[in-house]
């Protein structure tokens, strides 16, 4: 773990920088307000689509926002409400409130909100079982994904409830129980310390008395992520690999434009792995704006890649027809849309605290405010 003299450091850096300010909502708001769906102990709002034409009982994907993020912000850069569009599958997307995060980003390092029936990831769950009922969504086909503390969170939901997920997808995000604290958080954003690789997925079985099958995993991370550290990818796929009974070694490799993907099959030769590396891509979530599968908007935390994570997750989960184009023919240049800074060692979610407040208001103020707003102070 970093002394908490370098953490210090890193955080007092941020006095030499100015600082974006929050990405404001967008115009378009294609969601609904969920009503009531339970006792809510994370306090969370819940957001939802259901297009016009759709099956009797059809699926249904889980969406959690990063940090700074709104729902409505989130569903307009992903495509994600375009996609049930053309596919007919419903969206349910929880929303973080300031008054549990001041940046909006899920606590996915508080012991309170990551266990089975408890918290955050209570509310969620107590989300899905409302969807279900209200709109005759299909339970053997419920998949969840996220961006970075989403795709934190969204670890959390496939180890404390995997029996009500059939997939999830884990976009620039962390594995499952491996920080209860502000310094663990900061660390494993940064793939230090943490437990052994062995361990990981003895947190997963524990995290719920589940015995059988388990969802399946994608995950999505940028080799230029500067924020959450790609090595956070190999240890999903470890934390998942064993569960699943796959080798270390991938079954499958494929090589396209910009990007490598690697594929874990199981002894029935059903793939339950996959994970997305995109050469230089910063912190966000892989999107392509243009082409035959255009899908979303490119904005703060939403890149430009040429390849669309959004449809190709879909794909994966088998909700969506076959592309237009082939796997490896990915066009286009990629180009990093992320909120400029000149020192990678400064997370882009501590972006958003005036500069003169780091100015004025001491180590002490400067500390206090980079914590909230990373989301991992209350």
């Amino acid at each position: 773990m970093r002394s908490l003299n370098d953490t210090l450091s890193r955080l007092c850096r941020l006095r030499d920088h100015v600082l974006p300010g929050l990405p404001g909502r967008f115009a378009e708001d294609r969601l609904s307000d969920l009503g009531a769906f339970g006792s809510n102990p994370g306090a969370l709002r819940g957001r939802f689509y259901v297009p016009h034409s759709r099956c009797e009982s059809i699926a249904l994907v889980v969406v959690l926002h990063g940090c700074t993020q709104d729902a409505a912000g989130y569903d307009h850069g992903s495509g994600w409400s375009r996609l049930a569009d053309e596919q007919g599958f419903a969206l349910l997307y929880p929303e973080q409130q300031r008054g549990n995060n001041a940046n909006l980003c899920f606590n996915w390092f508080n012991t309170g909100d990551t266990q089975r029936d408890a918290g955050e990831a209570l509310s969620i769950r107590q989300m899905v079982s409302a969807m279900v009922e209200e709109h005759g969504i299909d339970p053997s086909r419920i998949f969840v994904t996220g961006l970075s503390a989403g795709g934190a969170m969204a670890s959390v939901m496939l180890a404390t409830y995997p029996e009500v997920f059939a997939g999830g997808a884990i976009i620039a995000g962390l594995p499952y129980g491996t920080a209860a604290s502000i310094p663990e958080a900061f660390d494993r954003m940064r793939a230090h310390g943490g437990p052994p690789a062995a361990a990981l997925s003895r947190l997963v079985a524990a995290a719920s008395p589940h015995k059988g099958s388990w969802p399946t995993i994608s995950v999505w991370h940028g080799d230029g992520d500067a924020t959450v550290s790609h090595e956070n990818s190999a240890l999903i796929i470890e934390q998942w690999r064993a569960l699943h009974g796959v080798d270390h070694t991938p079954s499958a490799v494929e090589k396209g434009e910009g990007y490598v993907r690697r594929v874990w099959s199981d002894a029935h030769g059903r793939d339950v792995i996959e994970e997305y590396c995109i050469a230089g891509l910063g912190h966000g979530t892989p999107l392509s704006t243009f082409g035959a599968d255009a899908c979303g908007a490119a904005g703060p935390y939403m890149l430009e890649a040429g390849i669309s994570s959004t449809r190709r997750i879909a794909n994966f989960w088998g909700l969506s027809a076959a592309q237009s184009e082939d796997r490896a023919e990915v066009a286009g240049p990629r180009q990093s849309t992320a909120p400029p800074s000149t020192d990678t060692a400064v997370p882009a979610e501590l972006h958003g605290i005036p500069r003169s407040q780091v100015a004025s208001g001491g180590v002490g103020r400067v500390i206090e405010d980079a914590l909230r707003a990373a989301g991992l102070m209350r």
